[in-house]
């Protein structure tokens, strides 16, 4: 454990002038998901050198359900700096053909990331810094320091050789509650800065075994309706990341008094601060019963649905 860190206009202060010392007259490229980390890392990367930051967005296909189109328009309305959106999906699903480990799976993103970055770059000139939103349960987990419990695709996932001359972390020491404080005092928006957390990897760590575009189609589905409904509730403000995974194996259901066999979909919600832990939440069952109802009237391919009620630890938040 850390020591506790306030977070408050002077540390925000502090962290955009050692960014400035650090980078000088030089330019950065922002590597942005569209999550909290990595648009709070933005708006702090703008802050300390304005228009010498350049954001790529890459869609990788891996993306929850209009995404991508909902990161674009988030960035436009908060930001000032360049903004660039690469279409993805073919490179990195074959890339991802036929793998099913999951640690094989992160590396492979994390180094395709790298290498889209590093195209991308090239094409804008010189630009000596890669900038990454990754935060203190990132670095933890991924082994540094301690046993690896997995490797974040902008940790552990790392390719050995990159193209920059150095990567600048500036979330690195913070969780994320804390990110979320130092958001908001950089006068970002509320619904940017209470946006649910999203993995980097995306959904890729939600699909169990080999990753397909229709199993991806049908998890985009199932979890935008699990999503909508936890909204309709009134708690997509008081749990802290609620989600769907698509497993990997499948179940006898019936529709029209017909056998079917079709995917199991799991459902996970759960209460943490600062996702070092996490407790689950109880969602009503009348809310649950709903939620079923729906994915299995209405996403093709669906026999059957799970709730997750195992807290962090022992299982971590996403399955992958």
């Amino acid at each position: 454990m850390r020591d506790k860190i306030v977070i408050n206009t002077a540390y925000a202060e502090a962290s955009i002038a050692a960014i400035k010392s650090t980078v000088g007259d030089g330019r950065a490229l922002c590597a942005l998901s569209g999550g909290v980390d990595s648009m709070v890392c933005a708006a702090l990367m703008s802050r300390a050198i304005g228009q010498n930051l350049v954001c790529i967005f890459v869609d990788t296909g891996l993306m929850r359900l209009n995404e991508g189109d909902e990161v674009e328009k988030l960035f436009y309305d908060s930001f000032n700096s360049q903004f660039i959106r690469i279409d993805a999906e073919d490179r990195f699903l074959t890339k991802l053909a036929g793998i099913t480990d999951p640690e094989a799976k992160r590396k492979i993103i994390g180094e395709e990331f790298i290498r889209v970055f590093e195209e991308e770059a090239k094409k804008l000139g010189t630009i000596d810094f890669l900038v990454q939103g990754t935060i203190y349960p990132d670095i933890a987990e991924s082994g540094v320091g301690q046993s690896l419990v997995k490797s974040h695709h902008n940790v552990g996932g790392l390719p050995d050789v990159i193209d920059f001359k150095e990567i600048i972390e500036p979330l690195r020491d913070l969780y994320k509650d804390e990110v979320r404080q130092l958001g908001t005092i950089l006068g970002m928006p509320d619904h940017a800065v209470h946006r649910q957390p999203f993995p980097g990897p995306g959904l890729a760590v939600r699909v169990i075994g080999e990753i397909t575009k229709p199993k991806l189609d049908t998890l985009r589905h199932a979890d935008h309706i699990f999503r909508e409904e936890i909204a309709k509730a009134g708690l997509d403000k008081t749990i802290w990341q609620y989600f769907a995974v698509i497993t990997d194996i499948k179940s006898v259901g019936m529709t029209a008094n017909a056998r079917t066999y079709g995917h199991v979909i799991a459902l996970r919600a759960v209460h943490s601060q600062q996702a070092t832990e996490a407790q689950v939440a109880h969602l009503p069952y009348n809310l649950l019963s709903t939620i079923v109802t729906r994915i299995t009237s209405e996403v093709p391919g669906v026999s059957r649905i799970v709730y997750d009620i195992t807290p962090k630890p022992p299982a971590t938040i996403e399955w992958e």
